[in-house]
C-alpha cells in the first residue's frame, strides 16, 4: 500500500503528466482561438513539451508562456505565411472540383505532392522555432530540410497528426463521440507529445556534445543556429 500511495510511483507520474497535458492542450486551445496566434501557441506548446519529454521541465505554465512571449514575433509572422499557404491550397483544391479531364488529374497529383511538402514544413517549422534561434527564412529552410533528411520519423508523425482527422471525419459515429472529448483534453498537446518525443532524437542531432553540459551554437542544415 505504500507503494501505491508513494507519489514517485508509476501510476501518479503518469496521471501527473497527463494533468500537464490537459492544462498545456487547454492553453493551446484558448490562446489559438484568434486563428492569427495559433504559431505562438504551437511554439510555446512544444517548447513545453520537449523539455517534457527530457524530463527538464519545472513550471509548465510559465514556460508556456516564456515561450509564447519570446517568440511571438517570428511565430506570429510564420503562422500567417503557413495560414496563406493552407488557404491557397484549400482554394486549389476546391476549385479542381469543378473540372474534369485528364489535365486535371495531373494537376490534382502536383496539388497532391504540394500539400506533402506543406504538411512536412508544418510537421517541424514550429518545434524548430521554439528550440533554436534564427531568421525566419532560415527556420523555414532548416524545417524542410530536418524533415526531408529525416523523412522515415517525418512519415510518422505527419501519420501521428493526420490520423485523429481522418478517424473523425470518416470513422464510425462512436469514434466520433469519443474524439471530440479527447480533442478538448488531450487532442492537440497528446500529438505534440508523441511528435515530441522523435523531435528530439532529431535535435540532438544538431547540439553538440559538452563536457560541461553548457549548449552552445546548435548545428542545423542550413544557417547554424543558436539553441533557444
Amino acid at each position: 500500500m505504500d507503494r501505491f500511495f508513494n507519489m514517485d510511483n508509476k501510476f501518479f507520474t503518469a496521471m501527473s503528466r497527463v494533468g500537464d497535458l490537459i492544462i498545456l492542450n487547454l492553453l493551446c486551445l484558448v490562446l489559438s482561438l484568434p486563428l492569427v496566434t495559433i504559431g505562438p501557441s504551437l511554439t510555446a506548446l512544444f517548447y513545453v513539451e520537449l523539455k517534457m519529454v527530457r524530463n527538464e521541465e519545472s513550471y509548465i505554465v510559465r514556460s508556456f508562456f516564456k515561450s509564447f512571449k519570446e517568440n511571438f514575433k517570428q511565430a506570429f509572422i510564420i503562422n500567417l505565411i503557413m495560414l496563406a499557404g493552407g488557404g491557397l491550397l484549400w482554394v486549389d483544391f476546391s476549385i479542381m472540383r469543378s473540372f474534369e479531364g485528364g489535365w486535371v488529374r495531373v494537376l490534382y497529383i502536383m496539388l497532391m505532392v504540394i500539400l506533402f511538402l506543406y504538411l512536412m514544413v508544418f510537421t517541424y517549422i514550429y518545434p524548430v522555432l521554439s528550440k533554436f534561434y534564427n531568421t525566419i527564412r532560415n527556420t523555414f529552410l532548416n524545417s524542410f530540410l530536418m524533415a526531408i533528411r529525416h523523412l522515415p520519423f517525418t512519415l510518422l508523425m505527419i501519420l501521428v497528426s493526420v490520423l485523429p482527422f481522418v478517424a473523425f471525419f470518416f470513422g464510425p459515429a462512436t469514434i466520433q463521440t469519443y474524439i471530440i472529448p479527447v480533442a478538448i483534453l488531450v487532442g492537440v498537446s497528446g500529438v505534440a507529445f508523441i511528435n515530441a518525443h522523435f523531435l528530439v532524437r532529431i535535435f540532438d542531432q544538431y547540439i553538440p556534445k559538452e563536457e560541461e553540459e553548457e549548449k552552445e551554437d546548435a548545428e542545423d542544415p542550413a544557417d547554424p543556429p543558436a539553441e533557444n
